[in-house]
C-alpha cells in the first residue's frame, strides 16, 4: 500500500510554489500547523529534507527536493488531466521565465507585466543567466521559457521569433569613426575590440568577422555590460555589444557613443525558446504566444 497520497504531493507542490507554509496552507485551504506536521510526515517517510529551513527565509528546495517536487508536479498533473471531462491540459500553476542576462534589462520587466497580466492565476518568476544556464535550466524543467538570442540552441529547442537584432560599435567621444551615423565589421576589423567573455558570445563575434575574411583585435573581454562600457567610454578599445542602453553615461560617468553596425549577416534573432514544442492549445503554449506577441510589438 502506498503510504503519500495524491494530497500529500499536492502539498509538495503548494510549498515548493509559494515557499512559505503559510501561503501554501492558504492556496491548500488548510491549516498552517496542519500542513507543517504533514510535511514533516512526509520527509520522515522519505528519509531525508525536501525544504531547507531558515529563521526568516523562505523554504527552499533541497536538491532531493527539487526533483521530487518536479516529479510530483507531474504526478498532480496527470491527475488532473485525468479527472478533466474532455482530457484537456492541466491548468499552469507556476511559470520560470528565463532570460540572457545582458537582454534583461531591457525585455524581463515587460515580460513579467505581460505574463502576470494574461495568467492573474498563474505564479510567475524570473531567473537572468548565461546561455548555458539558460539551456541546462530548460534541459532540466527549471526553467519554462527562455528569452534569448538563438546561440547555442539545438534542434530539440522549438522557437519564436520575436525581432533580429543588429549590434552596436561602443566609442568614446574623441574617437574619429563617431563622426559615422553606421559601422561596418571592415571598420572595426583593424580596432583594438572590447567583447564580453560570454563563450558564445565571442564565438559568435569572431564568426562573423571570419564569414567576410577577417580577423579581428580583441583588446578585452568584459565580464558584463556596464564593464564592457566602461572599458569603452575610457579609451580601452570600441565595444561591440548586441545591447545599447540609451543612457550615453557610464557608471563613472564618462560619456559613450552608440552607433549601429549595419552588416546585414551580424544581425541576430531574438525568440521566446522552449524545450520541445509545447501540445497546441496547452497553458504553456499560450503562454509562449502571448509571451512572442507581446516582446514582438515592442520598440527596438
Amino acid at each position: 500500500m502506498l503510504y503519500l497520497t495524491l494530497r500529500h504531493y499536492e502539498y509538495i507542490c503548494a510549498v515548493a510554489q509559494h515557499g512559505s507554509l503559510s501561503a501554501a496552507a492558504e492556496a491548500l485551504h488548510v491549516s498552517q500547523p496542519a500542513l507543517s506536521t504533514a510535511l514533516a510526515r512526509i520527509e520522515d517517510h522519505l528519509g531525508h529534507a525536501l525544504f531547507v529551513r531558515r529563521r526568516g527565509a523562505p523554504l527552499s528546495l533541497t536538491p532531493q527536493g527539487r526533483d521530487f517536487a518536479k516529479a510530483a508536479q507531474n504526478l498532480v498533473d496527470q491527475a488532473i488531466q485525468l479527472e478533466a471531462p474532455d482530457n484537456s491540459s492541466p491548468a499552469l500553476q507556476s511559470l520560470v521565465v528565463g532570460c540572457f542576462s545582458d537582454l534583461a534589462p531591457f525585455v524581463l520587466a515587460p515580460a513579467l507585466r505581460c505574463l502576470r497580466e494574461t495568467f492573474p492565476e498563474v505564479t510567475v518568476t524570473a531567473r537572468a543567466l548565461n546561455f548555458a544556464q539558460l539551456t541546462t535550466g530548460l534541459l532540466q524543467g527549471e526553467i519554462d521559457l527562455a528569452v534569448t538570442y538563438d546561440l547555442g540552441l539545438d534542434a530539440g529547442f522549438d522557437r519564436q521569433v520575436i525581432h533580429q537584432r543588429a549590434p552596436w560599435a561602443l566609442l568614446p567621444p574623441s574617437h574619429p569613426l563617431t563622426g559615422h551615423s553606421r559601422l561596418t565589421l571592415t571598420q572595426l576589423a583593424n580596432e583594438p575590440l572590447i567583447l564580453s567573455q560570454e563563450g558564445l558570445s565571442v564565438q559568435h563575434m569572431l564568426t562573423l568577422f571570419k564569414s567576410i575574411g577577417l580577423t579581428p583585435r580583441i583588446a578585452h573581454r568584459a565580464a558584463s555590460l556596464e564593464v564592457l562600457r566602461s572599458l569603452a567610454a575610457n579609451g580601452e578599445g570600441l565595444g561591440i555589444s548586441y545591447s545599447a542602453p540609451l543612457i550615453t553615461q557610464t557608471y563613472d560617468g564618462k560619456r559613450l557613443v552608440n552607433i549601429p553596425i549595419s552588416d546585414r549577416c551580424a544581425r541576430e534573432p531574438v525568440i521566446v525558446a522552449s524545450h520541445g514544442n509545447p501540445k497546441p492549445g496547452s497553458p504553456l503554449a499560450r503562454a509562449k504566444d502571448r509571451l512572442s506577441q507581446a516582446l514582438s510589438q515592442r520598440p527596438q
